[in-house]
């Protein structure tokens, strides 16, 4: 029988559709519950571990009481034993410190977790390469290299584990921002350590690359032929990112590296949208476009800091007013992989997979596969 460490980040990425660009800290989270946010973490730990339901006879867990751990798999109906911890209400980081070092004690085969690159910097503090670790992504920063690339292939690499499939345990990198920089529209992400991390094909991420390459004419290529294509009364949401900030840059126009704004008529007229915002934007606009970018490294185009775009907003734009942009050398970092979509909901992630129209340059785009 397979054991299995459970350890789940409740206050993962609650900052993340309310434009807060993380969740790290008391006063990040209050804020964003002022703000109207909603917890995630949970939804997105049952997501993966629904997946193991078939082979709940194969394994037992180790998980922490209440929204730690415990609740989602009561909720699940796995069979579990508690450590002898109880968190503080709300739990803490120090909490996750103090149950990753009390499950690690007890030698799980694995110790599964929920959270995003604070969560993942926590248990490395802690655990190091002791145990091998899978995370669940949940948060708004995910750079690390420990996560699958959807809480699904998370679950899906379980699974081949249950089943004794060849699994590979490789060490992967943990990186983290600095929140405070990043709200400021500056990326300072450094390493905090390794782990080693349970892997199957493609189901878990690269360390996202920090994007600090020049290439400058091929953005403002990108950028003109988005402009181009620009048309009077209609709303341009452009999300995060270098590539994207080209375009505003290419009409001279402040914009907000690390969020999402609103253009009309080549004009900005909302800065740094919250989910809420968006919503609100749609309701008054009859037509609107995203513009988004590939995620360098990883690949990812939602679920990577961008949770702006909720499934309901992607719903309300649909997938045809879509803009990809991004340049061909990070489609050619990707080395064959797909670019990925975690919106946080699979029945959505499922229709619009397939392939994508990708711009990579004026009146340039590619056909590239997105899982």
């Amino acid at each position: 029988m397979l054991t299995l460490g459970l350890l789940i980040n409740p206050f993962a990425g609650i900052g993340g559709a309310v434009g807060l660009k993380g969740s790290d800290g008391q006063s990040i989270v209050e804020e964003a519950f002022r703000r109207g946010a909603t917890r995630r973490a949970a939804e997105r730990a049952k997501v993966a571990l629904e997946i193991l339901l078939p082979v709940s006879q194969q394994l037992r867990f180790l998980s922490c009481s209440g929204d730690m751990g415990q609740n989602v798999l009561d909720e699940l109906g796995f069979e579990y034993d508690l450590i002898d911890f109880q968190p503080q209400q709300p739990s803490t980081a120090e909490d996750t410190m103090a149950a990753a070092g009390l499950i690690a004690q007890q030698r799980p085969d694995v110790l599964v977790f929920a959270g995003g690159d604070g969560t993942a910097r926590d248990i490395c503090s802690v655990i190091a390469d002791r145990i091998p670790v899978l995370g669940i992504p949940a948060g708004v920063k995910i750079h690390s290299g420990v996560y699958g690339i959807s809480p699904t292939a998370s679950g899906e690499v379980l699974l081949r584990l249950v089943q004794g499939q060849l699994v590979d345990i490789r060490d992967a990198e943990v990186r983290d921002l600095d929140e405070d920089a990043f709200r400021q529209n500056q990326v300072r992400a450094r390493q905090y350590g390794e782990m080693r991390v349970v892997q199957s094909g493609h189901f878990v991420q690269s360390v996202k690359q920090g994007g600090t390459e020049s290439e400058e004419l091929v953005l403002a290529d990108i950028a003109a032929h988005i402009i181009e294509e620009m048309e009077p009364g209609v709303l341009y949401l452009v999300g995060s990112g270098k590539t994207t900030q080209a375009v505003l840059d290419e009409l001279h126009l402040e914009s907000t590296l690390l969020g999402v704004d609103a253009v009309v008529d080549e004009q900005v007229i909302a800065s740094d949208l919250t989910e809420s915002d968006i919503w609100s934007l749609l309701q008054e606009y009859k037509e609107a476009y995203a513009v988004i970018s590939v995620m360098g490294g990883q690949g990812h185009i939602f679920g990577r800091g961008n949770q702006q775009f909720s499934p309901r907003i992607l719903t309300a734009l649909g997938k045809e007013n879509l803009r990809v942009v991004t340049t061909k050398t990070k489609l050619v970092g990707l080395e064959g992989r797909p670019l990925v979509m975690d919106s946080g909901d699979a029945e959505l992630d499922r229709r619009w997979s397939g392939t994508q129209s990708v711009i990579t340059g004026y009146h340039d785009e590619v056909v590239y596969p997105l899982a």
